[in-house]
């Protein structure tokens, strides 16, 4: 991943291949946020702007030469939008600025980034932006290697194509040796490393990710990291201890589901709390069979389970004071011969019943699994995380995730959200809709009408928690984007809930370490 230093240097004087600068949408045009660039030079850069097409607006980057007032190569110039009434700009808006910009500096080998950085929140907020946009998914892009038959040509494209991100930054603010500001730069940069490590896990292709090979990423992501233990079910051991919903959706491929259980549990735990994540590392919706287009992207209907994965790592990394299990319900989804099919009937762990109206609504039923056992396991609060619907989209359209659950902790995910940067929406379970769920054989339906999708899969996952303190959190959009970066934001697997679960986690250790 791309380093990070704190630096003090002048930007007209510091020494890398590109230098970041914020631009600014005002009433009279636009804006140079700088307070240590040359007066000449910003006023040069503001009466540029109409023939260099600079409006200041939100995810606008223009590269351009440096010129001689300055020790780099390429000036970047990064728009902020509007301030707000006072002056100043939000977190968020930082965030995504400098993302935007490190996205455009794929090749670099450094870059120095001179956004306001005046706090701990700036700092923070610049630093996360700036490594959550240095992300690029090589893995399968060739290293332009010349090869016998391959001309010049063949390997220039294949170089070009396989950018790396930029090697290395440099955060310029006048606390770069403060203590505070040295922690926010290192959370910052654990942050990044669990969004990227969940990126990876939903880029990676399912011939490659399927459950036994995720649950050796597992145990790969938690080797020598303290106080963590992965513990691996596989499909006989799913089978003979009753984890009915994994075992019949996994039941039609010929790679059997997994359970994962990734327990961080530190000396002295002020608490303990579940994160339960959707692994279906392909769906093709079993023998309720989606349409053949975009059924690609469904590679990615286990973006919860990554960012539960990373969520756990992170926060040992972190060293926080509570007992945190991930469990990760993994399965592969395929029509084969021995796959389930509607009005199959199937037990859950723990002995409730459900009847199968449609095999592509499969998430609740994996999940239904996870969450017994995490209650079982006597935790303080249960979250969960899935890609579950596509009525989630139809609600909220592809960057708003949503929330559900119990009031209290559904607000304080939609409070840990707010601070993180990620857009989440807080959506209700209304009693009257728990008809639509109602089997006319079984304890259950895992599937009702159309109207309220998203809420009759949250009231589902419901019937598994009772009144045990828990949320849903439905990523089905916001997991992976098919449409063109944006912000910090990549094509493809976006990491998504990776920095709500932990702002969540870290909101639970502060307030438990204040009550005592």
């Amino acid at each position: 991943m791309t380093s990070v230093t704190l630096s003090s240097k002048n930007p007209t004087a510091v020494k890398a291949e590109a230098l970041v600068v914020a631009t600014a949408q005002t009433s009279d045009g636009v804006a140079v946020v700088s307070d240590q660039l040359p007066t000449d030079l910003l006023t040069q850069l503001e009466s540029l702007a109409p023939q260099l097409g600079l409006t200041g607006a939100r995810d606008e980057v223009r590269k351009i030469p440096a010129g001689p007032k300055l020790a780099v190569d390429v000036l970047v110039l990064t728009g902020l939008g509007e301030r707000a009434e006072d002056g100043t700009f939000a977190t968020e808006t930082l965030r995504r600025a400098a993302g935007a910009a490190t996205r455009e500096l794929a090749g670099l080998k450094s870059a120095a980034i001179a956004l306001p950085a005046s706090d701990d929140d700036e700092i923070t907020a610049v630093t996360e932006g700036a490594l959550l946009g240095a992300y690029v998914f090589n893995r399968y892009r060739s290293a332009g290697k010349s090869t016998d038959r391959s001309t010049d040509k063949d390997t220039a494209k294949d170089a070009k194509n396989r950018k790396d991100p930029v090697a290395a930054i440099e955060i310029l603010t006048p606390l770069h040796k403060n203590a505070k500001a040295k922690v926010a730069a290192e959370r910052a940069q654990v942050v990044a490393a669990a969004v990227h490590a969940a990126r990876d896990l939903v880029n990676t292709a399912p011939n490659e990710l399927y459950p036994a090979t995720f649950a050796d990423a597992a145990k790969a992501a938690a080797k020598d990291v303290r106080h963590v233990k992965v513990t691996v079910l596989d499909d006989k051991q799913l089978a003979s201890g009753g984890y009915g919903g994994l075992t019949a959706v996994g039941q039609g491929s010929s790679r059997g589901p997994r359970l994962v259980k990734v327990a961080y549990t530190p000396a002295k735990p002020n608490g303990k709390v579940a994160l339960v994540g959707k692994g279906i590392t392909f769906d093709s919706g079993g023998i309720s069979i989606k349409p053949a287009a975009g059924m690609e992207a469904m590679k990615s209907d286990m973006a919860g389970a990554a960012a539960v994965l990373s969520t756990v790592v992170a926060a040992a990394k972190l060293n926080l004071p509570l007992a945190i299990t991930g469990y990760l319900c993994l399965a592969e989804n395929m029509p084969g011969g021995n796959a389930q099919r509607p009005a199959d009937v199937v037990t859950i762990y723990g002995g409730k019943t459900v009847e199968v109206l449609n095999t592509d609504a499969e998430g609740r039923v994996v999940m239904a699994d996870g969450l017994v056992s995490a209650v079982e396991d006597g935790h303080d609060v249960v979250l969960d995380i899935a890609t579950l619907t596509g009525a989630q989209m139809v609600a909220l359209g592809s960057r708003t995730s949503a929330v559900m659950g119990t009031d209290a902790v559904r607000d304080e995910v939609k409070s840990a959200a707010d601070a993180s940067g990620e857009l989440f929406w807080p959506m209700p379970l209304p009693e009257e809709l728990k008809s639509n769920i109602k089997s006319k054989v079984a304890d259950v339906a895992n599937s009702g009408p159309r109207w309220g999708g998203m809420l009759n899969a949250g009231l589902f996952l419901q019937t598994f928690v009772g009144d045990h303190p828990w949320a849903h959190l439905d990523i089905a959009g916001p997991a992976f984007n098919d449409g063109s970066a944006h912000g910090y934001t990549p094509g493809g697997g976006t990491g998504v809930g990776v920095r709500t679960l932990l702002g969540f986690l870290e909101g639970r250790a502060a307030a438990e370490k204040a009550e005592k």
